[in-house]
């Protein structure tokens, strides 16, 4: 049964970090704080461009391959 008090949550906004899910002892988080990525920004520049749909961030990429998602 749908009552009002359930109409009124409906309309409140969560608050969601991406990062506190990922426990302190998880391999993406050593991975971070060992490694700095943002060297490949430069040579797939050119590979990406700045009209159309937005694309998956290079290190996001390669994080991936790491990790093995």
């Amino acid at each position: 049964m749908l009552l009002k008090h359930y109409l009124i949550q409906r309309d409140q906004i969560d608050r969601v970090a991406l990062d506190h899910p990922v426990p302190g002892d998880h391999l993406a988080r050593k991975m971070e704080a060992a490694i700095d990525f943002l060297f490949i920004y430069d040579p797939v520049e050119e590979l990406y461009s700045e009209v159309g749909r937005p694309s998956i961030d290079p290190v996001i990429l390669i994080n991936r391959t790491f990790i093995r998602l």
